[in-house]
C-alpha cells in the first residue's frame, strides 16, 4: 500500500481547509481555525513540518480566506464619544456680556473610531486605551451589524490597552490569543481592523522585528513590528498568525503622512492575556509584580568595564531595602541577562517578562555579578501599600481645593500609572473636580505634591491641614511625569 509522505499529508490538510473555508469557519465556532486544522491532523502520525518558503504554482495559489473567515467575526469596531464644553468666543468680553449676558454654548460631541478584538465568549473586548480614553460612551459594532453599549472594565495608559465588556444572551465569536513569544522574524501575519472607518479590512505582511522599544507611543517597550498595512482606525485590531491566533493588538504606525509606510507596531498577545486576566479578576488596573529594584540600559562603556562581549541586559541601578530583589541577593551593578530562560536585551524586555508572570510566583534570573554568572530566584509580590490607604478630598480656600489625594506608595504609583521617578515622600493627586480651584490652577491626576509653604508633605492629612491655613500666597513643589517644578501663586 502506498503511504503518503508527511509533507503531502499536510498539503492535503491545507487544501481541505482552503476548499472548505465556510464549513470550517462555521464548525470552528469560538475555537478558531487552529483547532479546526488540528482536528484534521489529529490521529495521524504526521506533524506540521518546520517553517519554509513556498514553492510551486499550487502553493502560490493558496488563500488566506479560511483564516479571515474564522477570525474576522471576532474583530469589532469601537466607537467612543465624549461631550466637550465649548467656550463662547465673547466670554469675558465686558461689552458683549453687558448687552447679551453670558452665553452658554451647547457642548460639542467629540468622537473617535478604532477597532477591538473579542477574546472571550462572554464578551470581553480588547482595544487600545487611546481609542476610548476620556470617553463618556463606548459602543461596539460587530461585523454582522449588531451594536452594543459597552462598559470599560480596565484601562492602562502605559500599555495603551483597555478591556471592554459587552453582553448578549448567546456566546460571542472569539479570536483565541496565541503565544507571541513563539514568533520569529519573517513569520506571515494578517492585520484585521477598520482603517479610516471604511469597514473591516484585512492586510497581510510579515513580522519585521521583535522587542522594538522607544517608538514614542507609550511607556511600553516590547512591540512586534510588522509591514502589514496598519492605518488610522486599525488601532485595537488583531494581528493574526497562520494558525488563526491573535499574536498582537495593533497599536501604532510610523508615518510622516498619516498613512501606512510598512512600519507598524503591535502589543504582544502574552501581555494582552495578562491584562485580560486582571479584568476578569475584577481589577480596574493592571497589577504588575513588584521586585523592589530599578534598572537601566547597559552602555558600551559599561559592557567593556564589566567584561561583557556586547552591551545587553538590564543593569541594576538601585535596590529597595527589604524588597524581593534585596532578599534574592541582587546588588547595584549586577546585570540581569535572562529570566526563566529568555534573554533580556534591555530593561524594557525585563519589564515585559515580569509583567507576564503571576503575582506570587518565583522567577529565575541569570545574573552577571562581579565578573561571574549565577542564578538567583526572586519572589514576585504585590506592590506594597503605604501606611495609610485613605483618600482625602481637599476643602477650604486653597489652590488644592477639589483635589482628591492619597499617600504615595508603590501600589498607588502602579494603580495610577505615575511616570518618572515617583519615589520618596509626597502625596499623589488621584482625581480633580472639573469645576474646582485645583482644576483652574492646572493640577492633574498623577501630580505629586512634595512641599507646600515650606512644609514637607508626606501624608494626605498634612496637605489638608496646610491647605486650611489662611494664606494668600502659596509656594509649592510638584512633580509631574518625573519633572519637578516650583510654583508661587497668589489666591
Amino acid at each position: 500500500m502506498h503511504r503518503a509522505s508527511p509533507l503531502s499529508t499536510v498539503f492535503a490538510a491545507i487544501a481541505i481547509c482552503v476548499l472548505s473555508a465556510p464549513a470550517l469557519a462555521q464548525d470552528a465556532g469560538g475555537k478558531g481555525l487552529a483547532d479546526a486544522l488540528s482536528d484534521l491532523l489529529r490521529g495521524g502520525e504526521t506533524q506540521v513540518p518546520a517553517r519554509r518558503v513556498p514553492f510551486g504554482q499550487q502553493e502560490m495559489q493558496l488563500s488566506f480566506a479560511p483564516l479571515v473567515k474564522a477570525t474576522a467575526p471576532a474583530v469589532v469596531n469601537v466607537y467612543a464619544s465624549q461631550q466637550v464644553s465649548v467656550r463662547s468666543p465673547f466670554a469675558g468680553d465686558p461689552f458683549f456680556e453687558q448687552f447679551f449676558g453670558r452665553q452658554q454654548m451647547p457642548p460639542r460631541v467629540q468622537s473617535s473610531l478604532g477597532s477591538g478584538v473579542l477574546v472571550d465568549p462572554s464578551g470581553y473586548v480588547v482595544t487600545n486605551n487611546h481609542v476610548i480614553s476620556n470617553a463618556d460612551e463606548v459602543r461596539v459594532a460587530m461585523s454582522d451589524g449588531r451594536e452594543f453599549t459597552s462598559s470599560i472594565l480596565l484601562k492602562d495608559e502605559s500599555l495603551d490597552l483597555a478591556i471592554l465588556k459587552i453582553d448578549a444572551p448567546e456566546p460571542f465569536p472569539i479570536a483565541p490569543l496565541g503565544d507571541s513569544d513563539a514568533l520569529e522574524v519573517g513569520d506571515l501575519v494578517l492585520a484585521i481592523g477598520n482603517p479610516f472607518g471604511v469597514g473591516q479590512t484585512t492586510t497581510s505582511g510579515i513580522v519585521s522585528a521583535l522587542a522594538r522599544t522607544h517608538i514614542g507611543v507609550n511607556d511600553f517597550g516590547f512591540f512586534i513590528q510588522t509591514d502589514a498595512a496598519i492605518n488610522p482606525g486599525n488601532s485595537g485590531g488583531a494581528l493574526v498568525n497562520m494558525r488563526g491566533e491573535v499574536i498582537g493588538i495593533n497599536t501604532a504606525i510610523y508615518s510622516q503622512s498619516g498613512g501606512s509606510i510598512g512600519i507598524g507596531f503591535a502589543i504582544p498577545a502574552n501581555i494582552v492575556r495578562a491584562v485580560v486576566d486582571a479584568a476578569k479578576n475584577g481589577l480596574d488596573y493592571f497589577e504588575r509584580p513588584f521586585v523592589g529594584a530599578t534598572f537601566e540600559n547597559v552602555t558600551a562603556q559599561m559592557a567593556e568595564a564589566l567584561g561583557m562581549a556586547s552591551p545587553t541586559g538590564a543593569l541594576v541601578k538601585s535596590v529597595a531595602q527589604g524588597g524581593p530583589a534585596e532578599n534574592a541577593g541582587l546588588k547595584p551593578g549586577d546585570v540581569v541577562l535572562a529570566m526563566n530562560g529568555a534573554s533580556i536585551e534591555h530593561p524594557d524586555a525585563l519589564g515585559y517578562r515580569l509583567a507576564t508572570q503571576a503575582i506570587g510566583s518565583v522567577a529565575t534570573l541569570d545574573v552577571l555579578s562581579q565578573g561571574s554568572e549565577r542564578e538567583v530566584e526572586i519572589e514576585l509580590i504585590r506592590a506594597p501599600e503605604g501606611q495609610s490607604t485613605a483618600e482625602i478630598i481637599i476643602d477650604g480656600r486653597s489652590p488644592f481645593a477639589g483635589a482628591k489625594v492619597a499617600e504615595l506608595s508603590p501600589r498607588l504609583v502602579q494603580r495610577l500609572g505615575i511616570r518618572g521617578q515617583a519615589r520618596g515622600k509626597g502625596v499623589a493627586i488621584v482625581e480633580v473636580d472639573r469645576n474646582s480651584p485645583a482644576a483652574r490652577f492646572g493640577f492633574r491626576p498623577r501630580d505629586i505634591v512634595r512641599e507646600v509653604n515650606g512644609e514637607e508633605i508626606d501624608t494626605p492629612e498634612k496637605l489638608r491641614d496646610v491647605a486650611m491655613s489662611n494664606s494668600r500666597w502659596w509656594r509649592f513643589t510638584v512633580e509631574r511625569d518625573g519633572r519637578v517644578t516650583n510654583q508661587i501663586l497668589r489666591y
